[in-house]
């Protein structure tokens, strides 16, 4: 009898197993450096002729890990951001959401007055990671960005795209990493 349960656990096994995908590990930190590929959209201005625009962005992209590593590669992401063009105030604030195909999330504030000035290249702001869903549950970390502009959109509605490199020191804390 032992000898026909194994055997019939045996084939439920190879009958569900290939179906059976194991996540595969993700590191518990590390230095990544990705870039996203984003296209902004204004969704409302606030003007004051001759004082200053308020803008209400929102923009979308995918992301690029330079070193090819899985770490914020092939992410989706959404961001809303405020511009700011007032006299000498020039800014944006915002958070962004990225996605991985699993649906686990990272999300994360910026601003561009806050620019680490250790890294020259990364001269537009810095995002800072709060926090993320699933595989990225304890996700911390700081990004400083660049703003590298890209041809303008053809069409009317004030799109425009720009790709985003950011070099990202992260750490995933309190959480074991491997299986899920």
């Amino acid at each position: 009898m032992a000898l026909v349960k194994t055997a019939v656990v045996s084939g439920m096994l190879m009958a569900v197993g290939p179906g059976i995908v194991l996540a595969d590990p993700i590191e518990k930190k590390g230095i990544s450096p990705y870039v996203t590929h984003f296209i902004f959209r204004p969704v409302q201005s606030l003007e004051v002729p001759g004082l200053g625009t308020a803008t209400l962005l929102e923009a979308l992209g995918t992301t690029q890990n330079m070193k090819g590593e899985k770490m914020f590669d092939k992410m989706s992401a959404r961001c809303t951001a405020l511009s700011v063009d007032s006299g000498p105030k020039k800014y944006i604030d915002g958070a962004c959401v990225l996605a991985d195909t699993d649906g686990d999330k990272i999300f994360s504030t910026f601003d561009t007055r806050d620019v680490d000035k250790s890294q020259p290249a990364m001269n537009c702001g810095t995002h800072i990671i709060t926090g993320g869903t699933g595989k990225y549950a304890g996700i911390t970390g700081s990004e400083p960005f660049a703003c590298n502009p890209m041809p303008g959109l053809a069409g009317a509605g004030g799109y425009t795209a720009m790709d985003i490199p950011h070099n990202t020191a992260w750490e995933i804390k309190g959480q074991k990493q491997g299986r899920r």
